[in-house]
């Protein structure tokens, strides 16, 4: 961009940063997706699970999403796509305008932004999300989708909290100074 200065060295470590944390999300998103694929080759939503804690409390479960959070627009692919590149088109535009001392806003951004890029390398690759984490009474999801969560948590916080200016006390008003008083 023409007229745009520079990024100073401490914005540039703050969106390098972002992008570490954003590459590391990808990375394990991506190896756990194509593990529980292997695991499960028999294909997706057969019912097969592997324990992990108790009876159907914590088990992974292949399960392909074609949808938004909770199965929802299934078949959608091209829309959910569009708003991925969207969100991280934004996430990386702003990196430019980044606060370079607010380390927990740089950790909610790197996640959600790996998040997003691992779901959306999903719907290219296969047209579909991988889903296998399965809780007791919650809907299947994964890596990605619980950093995007814990994300958008920080940025809430951050937002709501962190970011509202402290509250200053009201003055002391001026000492008064009775007639007949030494003032010192």
């Amino acid at each position: 961009m023409a007229g745009t200065p520079p990024l100073s060295r401490t914005r540039r470590i703050s969106a390098l940063l972002i992008l570490a944390t954003a590459a590391a999300i990808i990375l394990l998103d991506q190896a756990t997706k194509l593990w529980i694929q292997s695991y499960f080759s028999d294909g997706c939503d057969t019912g097969s699970q592997i324990q992990i804690i108790g009876r159907d409390w914590l088990s992974f479960t292949y399960t392909c999403n074609r949808g938004a959070a909770f199965g929802l627009f299934a078949d959608k692919t091209l829309l959910f796509v569009l708003i991925a590149l969207v969100v991280v088109g934004v996430i990386i535009a702003y990196l430019r305008f980044l606060p370079a001392n607010r380390p927990w806003l740089r950790l909610s951004l790197g996640l959600q932004l790996g998040g997003a890029i691992g779901n959306l390398l999903d719907r290219l690759r296969q047209g579909f999300v991988v889903d296998f984490v399965s809780i007791k009474s919650a809907p299947v999801f994964n890596l990605a989708d619980s950093c995007i969560v814990i994300g958008v948590a920080i940025l809430a916080y951050y937002l709501l909290l962190a970011q509202s200016p402290p509250r200053r006390e009201a003055p002391a008003p001026p000492p008064t100074i009775r007639q007949g008083q030494d003032p010192g």
